[in-house]
């Protein structure tokens, strides 16, 4: 798409409609997802959720254009990537007690610096990595599918909507009237949190991830659960308290290995044949035409521009957070090294471990000598942040490129959503530690904030290094064969009673497909109806994201409520 393409037709893209209704949504995207990433130690990608929002709204003012419609949803998801950044990085201050250091201006200097250097590089690798290369992004894919064959109206609505309502009134029938028991069937067993959850939200979470996933994360809670803590203190090998310590390194090594084997596996071979390309492209004839593809088709005033952003995100990495220059100039530079990681990996496999990217980040300053806990914590939240709107824009970029939306009305878009999901997500943050305290962060607490934990336990001391060790090396290799170690870490790390809870919702999901393709296999010549299956297909997804979007909103607005008590009361 050449650059006269990208600029004419961005006009009839950015609506002042689109951008009221993209940021509504992002205000409450960005808060949901704060809650979402803290409660469940887990982010659900928002994007199919948010086109199908969006279209289903500006249908109802009577426009139809998908361009719009993608545009709108960009500005409404962008914050949840920010927000996702913030809370798998900065709890970990608070379980290390040093939560005095890390107010309202430390996190707003972290998101925003990691806003503005996420914005930078996607800016300069778009064309690249959505125009030329062969990257699938399934998930933008997949939300550019669902905008161009869904008849979004009133229907699709009432199911987005009213799910939302159901789920939000049943968390508060259980979180602020207590008439509902947060927690069923639980049982005594030492060291294990038997019982399931009673969250709608959980439910969801298992549903939309769902299948082999799911799984593995019930395989990695069953191993963790009942084979080492169980299993190994009934048969003496250790006690209880020493068996728990042994499960959560095991869980933070698995978790780390699989994002060090995306790292290894996917995205370091692929980036050295892409570079080597770029190289033997500039060294062909068309000097001009390759340098631009390699810069992305900016043009020299947008250079200035996104040099500017460059120049800010350092200075609120140097005085904002008190990190030295030479700190600072490695965070800046190593940022774009993994924000292009990211973008790989989304592209190749739709995850985005933006945690992991922030712990190597991390890694490298404490070896130039950075030695204060909470300033490391600090790196990896702004790596993290800048990463995580990486894996979001180049995603929305492919849902854009396949539509044909202008790449500057999408970044425009981008760049309104991640900004004020940046404001959003730290007042989210702030109102919650307000409303809870330091205390109510970290596993078996009331915000797992799993990833956080691993990062914050990397900075403090592993309780158990073999077996770190052992789930790092196992996190690599069993990526490498196509294994979701993620997913087997997070059953191994968190609570048991999340995953029986997620579990239970992938069941869920296994029943509906089985009804769905029965009452898709009813046709008058005995084969599958195609349309009927995948309008099927969206309208669950469409339900367990309102679900998962009403109870994390309630939460949200909870914790604002017992803030606003504790202040006025």
């Amino acid at each position: 798409m050449n650059r006269t393409n990208e600029r004419a037709p961005r006009r009839g893209q950015i609506s002042v409609a689109g951008v009221i209704i993209g940021c509504i949504g992002c205000v409450i995207i960005t808060a949901s997802s704060v809650y979402t990433a803290l409660k469940m130690g887990a982010l659900p990608w928002p994007t199919i959720f948010t086109s199908i929002t969006a279209l289903v709204l500006l249908r109802a003012l009577g426009r139809t254009s998908l361009s719009e419609a993608n545009v709108t949803q960009i500005i409404m998801s962008a914050g949840s990537m920010v927000a996702g950044g913030l809370a798998f990085t900065i709890p970990g201050i608070w379980m290390l007690g040093m939560g005095d250091k890390a107010g309202w201006v430390e996190m707003l200097a972290v998101a925003l610096a990691g806003t503005l250097l996420g914005l930078v590089c996607t800016a300069l690798i778009r064309q690249r990595f959505v125009e030329e290369s062969d990257l699938e992004y399934p998930i933008g894919t997949a939300a550019a599918e669902t905008l161009m064959a869904s008849r979004a109206g009133g229907a699709t609505g009432r199911k987005l909507f009213g799910s939302m309502a159901a789920a939000g009134l049943w968390c508060a029938l259980r979180d602020l009237a207590g008439v509902i028991p947060s927690m069923l069937l639980a049982l005594p067993i030492p060291g294990v949190s038997f019982g399931i959850y009673n969250s709608p939200m959980l439910l969801s979470v298992g549903f939309l991830v769902g299948g082999a996933a799911v799984a593995f994360w019930f395989a990695g809670g069953l191993i963790a659960n009942f084979g080492i803590i169980v299993g190994g203190s009934t048969a003496g090998l250790w006690d209880v308290a020493s068996a728990q310590g042994i499960v959560s390194s095991l869980g933070m090594g698995l978790m780390m290995g699989s994002g060090l084997g995306v790292v290894v596996h996917d995205i370091l071979p692929k980036a050295a044949r892409a570079w080597r390309g770029t190289r033997g492209h500039r060294g062909a004839a068309e000097t001009d035409a390759g340098a631009t593809s390699g810069a992305g088709g900016v043009t020299p005033r947008d250079r200035g521009v996104l040099a500017l952003f460059v120049a800010a995100a350092a200075l609120l990495i140097c005085f904002g957070l008190g990190l030295s220059p030479i700190v600072c100039i490695a965070v800046v530079a190593l940022a774009f090294v993994t924000t292009i990681m990211s973008a790989q990996s989304v592209g190749q496999t739709g995850i985005d471990p933006m945690e992991i990217f922030g712990l190597i980040v991390l890694l490298a300053v404490a070896a130039l000598g950075e030695t204060n806990q909470v300033k490391l914590l600090f790196v990896a939240g702004v790596v993290a942040v800048a990463c995580g709107l990486a894996g979001d824009v180049m995603s929305d970029f492919k849902t854009g490129h396949i539509l044909g939306t202008s790449p500057r009305a999408m970044w425009i878009g981008q760049a309104i959503g991640a900004l004020l999901g940046t404001v959003i997500a730290v007042a989210v943050m702030v109102a919650l530690l307000s409303a809870y305290g330091p205390e109510s962060f970290g596993p078996g607490k009331l915000f797992v904030s799993a990833q956080a934990s691993v990062v914050a336990t990397m900075v403090s001391g592993i309780p158990s290094v073999g077996a770190f060790v052992i789930g790092l090396v196992g996190g690599v290799a069993l990526h490498c064969l196509g294994i979701p170690a993620m997913m087997l870490g997070l059953g191994v790390y968190l609570p048991f009673y999340m995953t029986i809870s997620a579990a239970l919702g992938a069941c869920v999901k296994w029943a509906y497909d089985r009804l769905s393709a029965r009452s898709a296999g009813k046709t008058g010549t005995g084969t599958v109806d195609n349309a009927k299956e995948t309008k099927h297909d969206e309208s669950g997804i469409i339900v367990a994201s309102g679900v998962l979007g009403g109870e994390s909103i309630v939460g949200v607005i909870i914790a604002l409520m017992s803030v606003a008590g504790g202040l006025f009361g």
